[in-house]
């Protein structure tokens, strides 16, 4: 797993939400769903 994708995971679950992780990433959601999957 890369650096990148943890720091992902971590921002969705300290978030609660996908959409909201997203934004704070400043990165699209599906680009950010696509990531996790």
């Amino acid at each position: 797993m890369e650096i990148r994708v943890l720091r992902y995971f971590l921002t969705v679950v300290r978030e609660e939400s996908i959409t909201k992780a997203a934004d704070v990433l400043h990165i699209t959601q599906p680009t950010l769903s696509r990531q996790m999957a």
